[in-house]
């Protein structure tokens, strides 16, 4: 069967589960962060489940559970069923909000005709009575039917301030869901899919605006034997840090995204390619400039470089195409020697070849 975190940690034994999670945790030197919480309650709430078998899998083989494998799991197993459950909630916040505003507004409408019934009962009478006293009994239950539809009115007032505020909450929360399901957990760029649906997006306002693009594929050279050699969690540090020098160089109306693995994008909205390899190669310099070194024994680690190839869009060219280009650009790099920027081939080059 399966279950739900947030359900299960507001059951009775919610403390007992959040506790044998964190001792799980503990016992395997895993970082308390937010999202490796997640990961290990479904792991203690659902044994049988597919996350917790894989994790099971990575503790028989004596793997150390990194950022990197706690993103790996969560965008394996959780983003979307976190997401749809979080829609889901969000969803039924706003159906009550509309229930209760409906009510009070059919409250409201139904006042309103009383109201109105009153009114012309009050004018029949006041035109058939002559006597002071009628007049000042109508005046009285004219007024008593003023006040209960003021009273209501306020009601309703407070209903519709109260559900547009709650409305605001739900609307940032779900604002919150999506830059969470964008993001990369471990670089804090952008992820594949953002990228996928930014890059579209943004060689479809080229083509209506008439302008160019030019697309940015960068590589961390030799990451894997640096991994081998140092451990995934020195690893982890290495991509964080050449994300930030691309996160910064790439900063809106730019977008930098990781594109996969030791991977990384920039998108150069309405910018040419001399533009985009100046910023390159910008890159390339300040990340082979740092010598690394392990903080806890100052062990040097030696430098870092990466190798970039970049693609300029020509009018209608898809972005698979412009991809295409941008990553054989790229692998240009790789062949001649890495550490370098290369510009790929123009379209009429590509098509011959």
């Amino acid at each position: 069967m399966s279950v739900d975190v947030q359900t299960a940690l507001r059951s009775p034994r919610s403390y007992d589960l959040a506790k044998t999670a964190l001792e799980v945790m503990e016992a395997n030197q895993v970082w308390p962060t937010v999202r490796n919480f997640e990961l290990w309650v479904h792991y203690v709430a659902e044994k049988e489940s597919p996350l917790a078998q894989e994790i099971d899998r990575l503790l028989a083989a004596g793997e150390p559970f990194t950022e990197t494998v706690g993103a790996e799991l969560a965008a394996m197993f959780l983003p979307e069923a976190k997401l749809n459950g979080d829609i889901l909630e969000a969803g039924d916040v706003l159906s009550k909000e509309l229930q209760s505003v409906t009510a009070a507004i059919e409250t409201a409408q139904k006042s309103s005709e009383e109201y109105g019934q009153e009114l012309a009962i009050a004018s029949g009478r006041l035109q058939d009575g002559d006597d002071a006293g009628e007049v000042k009994a109508v005046v009285k239950d004219l007024a008593e039917a003023t006040k209960k539809v003021q009273g209501e009115t306020a009601v309703l007032e407070t209903q519709l301030a109260e559900t547009t505020a709650e409305l605001g909450r739900l609307r940032e929360s779900l604002d919150q869901v999506r830059r969470d399901a964008m993001t990369d957990g471990l670089t804090n760029l952008a992820n594949r899919k953002a990228f996928d649906e930014r890059l579209e997006s943004t060689c479809g306002k080229a083509d209506a605006d008439g302008e160019g693009m030019t697309l940015a594929i960068i590589d961390i050279d030799h990451f894997k034997g640096f991994n081998d050699a140092w451990g995934h969690q020195i690893g982890d540090q290495v991509l964080r840090y050449v994300a930030s020098v691309i996160g910064r160089m790439g900063a809106t109306p730019r977008m930098a995204a990781r594109y996969g693995g030791e991977e990384f994008a920039i998108i150069f909205p309405a910018e040419n390619g001399r533009i985009a390899k100046a910023v390159l190669e910008e890159i390339r310099e300040e990340v082979s400039s740092r010598s690394l070194k392990r903080r806890s024994t100052n062990e040097d680690l030696g430098a870092i470089t990466v190798s970039a190839g970049y693609a300029e869009r020509i009018a209608g060219e898809s972005a698979m195409s412009l991809v295409e280009r941008a990553d054989a650009a790229l692998y240009a790099s790789k062949h001649a020697g890495r550490n370098r920027t290369t510009a790929a081939q123009p379209m009429a080059a590509v098509a011959a070849a």
